[in-house]
């Protein structure tokens, strides 16, 4: 980690305990490697739950990388299997426990942000969590898509402060309303060009897709 020069800030933002919703973009794989390794509490991930049952040596080499990443297998394939992964999203915030999750739902192709999926908003209004959002800069210079071995650059990590959110998770204007906003804020935090459509779903195996449900 050290050789990455990690520089962080606003880390005093993350509450110490209780429930948290994590909000990052996603430029790359090795983001879910270095914030969790930075945030001074275990950070849950939902992930396929493919990742963890894929034969052979290399499934079983992906079955463990993806647990001590702290990731937690869901069965994200769409209908009620999203909803699936939500609930068990609101479980892990119900047991106090901090949940990371890229709301764009899939690594960003070309480093710009896209539109937010509104299953974030549904589970920072139903459990009450404040929504910390993060931006995370230079991981896909370290560790381009399809790239094994990461190269040598700093990594940055700005730890916005807390967003709250109540009102009715069922609106589904609302639901994007809210959703927008922790897009907004992250885009302003990382500079980056916000792009109002739905980033391209990866089929890569190491790709975790993290965000939600559908409008």
């Amino acid at each position: 980690m050290s050789a990455f020069r990690p520089k962080v800030k606003g880390l005093r933002n993350v509450p110490a305990k209780g429930p948290v919703i994590i909000a990052s973009n996603h430029l790359s794989f090795s983001d879910s490697i270095f914030m969790p390794l930075v945030v001074p509490r275990k950070v849950t991930f939902l992930a396929k739950s493919e990742y963890f049952t894929s034969p052979g040596p290399k499934g079983l080499l992906k079955k463990v990388t993806f647990k001590a990443l702290g990731q937690v297998p869901v069965d994200r394939s769409g209908g009620r299997r999203s909803e699936a992964a939500l609930i068990t999203g609101l479980q892990v915030l119900a047991e106090g426990k901090c949940l990371g999750i890229y709301p764009e739902g899939t690594r960003s192709p070309d480093g710009r942000l896209y539109k937010g999926r509104t299953g974030i908003a549904r589970l920072a209004i139903e459990s009450g969590a404040p929504v910390i959002p993060v931006a995370m800069s230079n991981t896909d210079k370290i560790q381009p898509t399809g790239q094994v071995i990461p190269n040598l650059h700093r990594v940055g990590m700005v730890f916005g402060e807390a967003m709250y959110f109540d009102g009715d998770s069922t609106d589904l204007q609302y639901l994007r309303t809210v959703t927008d906003q922790i897009v907004a804020k992250i885009a302003e935090m990382s500079g980056q060009e916000y792009v109002d459509i739905y980033a391209p779903k990866k089929s890569k195996p190491e790709d975790i897709n993290v965000a939600g449900e559908e409008d």
